[in-house]
């Protein structure tokens, strides 16, 4: 067992350490990735790794944990230290990271708005009921129980949205209650206004700083926060940006790898970094964030490469090596060695077998509930994914108006199972006009609406907008339409497997295409989305996320665990009217 303290300098065992870390997020990766990431950390001259634990994907329902595979977050603690590399844990109940939601539960939002990220007293009661579940597994990895975990976070860029001590106190007086006894920390932004609102200074918990370029004129605006406050502790840049993350429709964003690796020169001068990120890894399934701009949602793209020292595949970059000298040469004991490379490859293209219509399959997939009003999607479902929406509305044989009010986020609206308008943002809420079919006394409408990721950072957090799906009703002339069927598609294992395929296709209806197939031997690849229009590609039961043709990406990476040896199944859910034939792979990722 060992000790770790916050005096003048963070003392490891009662001698001064400085901090050389990197961001490796275990969720946007596999297992088997976890070893290589950690080796490749090491081998850069660090000697601490550092991840988010996000509480949407630990309680996906409430009072519903999982921590198997990808998500077994005391694993990875364990093999980081297998590794010899200490561990910072931030299982803050909210994690911004590009994550849906900024990692909180959709299910908080089942009932309606409540204030987040504060003293409500339905929020920390759900807070205290997941960290019953968590902080004790957390716990026998601190440092203090012969653990490798060193300091853990209350809160994260708390200064950014709110300001109120009340709940960074409770959430403090939670952690400490199960036994966490490693130093606790917050973490914001480089200037006061943020470190003033977002810290507990005055309480003793560690004030660190998120920036990633300017390192002496941030990390002295940093030190001068703690001098004011009679303290001195020692400066850590807790998320060292090296990169960004991408947008859809939005050019993908560089850094110059020299640029970096002088600023990390500069902030090891003066402090302790973590690197964010060292590997981005994937946002796989729903899980990717969005970030708001205005009144203007800009969803993130599947990929969480970020530029970062090693490629979404986790292959080393230019920035490793030149980050990895500049580490050497401030700290020039630090071990250091060649870091393991990734191989990738092409494993072929192969014909699509059969593909079957939503609209013609849906009740194969999952039963429909009735309302007389439209559910959100938190209500209906998990709250992920799509939502369709099921209706009739009286034919009187001449056109009429119909407009559907307050939705979240892209719709595809259907009469008669023809495609009348998609909607999303700038025209979501426009009024339409609809002609039925004069053979029929009835119009069928189907609203197939995509949850695109909820708002991860900013005031848009606790926004009426994060209810997915229909909030507000459909409206049909002028009036409030009733009865309603809606069929959640969470393109779950359960959902895909219920698939008809032998139902009539209509490839201009949203549609579900299958492709079997047989490898001798699997390597890490990237499916090619490049003839696709906008949906997800659901590997042998493992979603790989979202693809959209405005790019950048257009490609969505596949790691080997994800491909068996012998029989293969690919399932994409492509729904701009996209015919798709083939299913490519390639060794590179696909850009626009």
């Amino acid at each position: 067992m060992q000790t770790f303290e916050i005096k003048e300098d963070f003392l490891l065992g009662g001698k001064p350490i400085k901090i050389i870390s990197g961001a490796i997020h275990y969720f946007r990766m596999t297992q088997n990735q976890w070893e290589d990431s950690l080796y490749n950390l090491k081998a850069l001259g660090a000697n601490t790794v550092e991840t988010y634990i996000p509480w949407n994907i630990h309680e996906p329902i409430e009072g519903t944990f999982d921590f198997s595979g990808m998500k077994d977050v005391v694993a990875f603690v364990k093999l980081a230290q297998e590794m010899g590399l200490y561990v910072i844990l931030r299982p803050s109940v909210y994690i911004c990271a590009e994550w849906e939601f900024g990692g909180l539960p959709a299910w908080l939002l089942k009932d309606g708005l409540i204030r987040l990220r504060s003293t409500d007293k339905i929020f920390m009661e759900k807070v205290e009921n997941y960290y019953h579940e968590l902080l004790p597994k957390l716990r026998p990895l601190q440092v203090t129980q012969g653990g490798p975990v060193i300091m853990m976070q209350i809160e994260n860029e708390y200064g950014s949205y709110g300001m109120e001590k009340e709940y960074l106190l409770a959430t403090k007086k939670i952690v400490e209650s199960y036994g966490i006894d490693v130093p606790l920390f917050t973490s914001d932004g480089s200037w006061k206004e943020v470190l003033d609102a977002g810290s507990l200074i005055d309480e003793d918990v560690f004030v660190a700083g998120n920036f990633g370029s300017q390192s002496l004129k941030n990390a002295a605006v940093l030190k001068d926060f703690i001098t004011e406050h009679n303290k001195k502790w020692p400066l850590i840049s807790m998320e060292y940006w090296d990169g960004w993350f991408n947008r859809w429709g939005n050019d993908i964003i560089k850094r110059d790898p020299q640029d970096l690796a002088d600023e990390v020169e500069d902030m090891l001068s003066v402090g302790s970094i973590n690197l964010y990120m060292f590997h981005g890894g994937t946002n796989f399934g729903f899980y990717n964030g969005c970030s708001a701009r205005g009144n203007t949602d800009l969803p993130q793209v599947t990929s969480y490469d970020y530029d970062a020292l090693l490629n979404e595949s986790g292959q080393p970059t230019e920035k490793y090596y030149l980050v990895q000298k500049a580490i050497k040469k401030v700290c020039p004991d630090v071990w250091q060695a060649e870091p393991r490379l990734k191989e990738l490859d092409n494993v072929g293209s192969f014909p699509i077998d059969k593909s079957v219509s939503l609209f013609h399959t849906k009740d194969d997939i999952v039963k429909s509930t009735y309302s007389s009003y439209p559910l959100t999607m938190e209500q209906a479902s998990s709250g992920y994914g799509y939502l369709l929406y099921d209706f009739e509305l009286k034919n009187y044989h001449h056109k009429n108006k119909f407009k559907v009010i307050e939705a979240s986020d892209r719709l595809k609206i259907y009469a008669d199972e023809s495609l009348i308008a998609t909607q999303y943002q700038e025209t979501n809420g426009e009024e339409l006009m609809l002609q039925g079919n004069p053979d029929s006394d009835t119009i069928h409408m189907n609203v197939l609406v995509e949850n695109l990721g909820r708002v991860n950072y900013g005031y848009k957090l606790n926004n009426p907008t994060q209810m997915k799906g229909i909030r507000g009703g459909v409206m049909y002339d002028i009036h409030f339409h009733q009865g309603f069927k809606h069929y959640p598609l969470t393109l779950s294992k359960e959902q895909l497997a219920a698939i008809d395929f032998d139902k009539e296709a209509n490839p201009s209806h949203p549609s579900f295409y299958q492709s079997t197939f047989n490898l001798e031997n699997v390597k890490d690849t990237y499916v090619d989305c490049s003839a696709y229009g906008k949906g997800v590609v659901v590997v042998n039961g493992v979603n790989l996320g979202r693809y959209w043709d405005k790019g950048p990406h257009l490609s969505l990476y596949c790691p080997k665990e994800f491909l068996n040896v012998g029989e293969n199944e690919i399932i994409i859910f492509e729904t701009e009217g996209k015919h798709i034939t083939n299913v490519t792979f390639s060794d590179t990722p696909v850009y626009v």
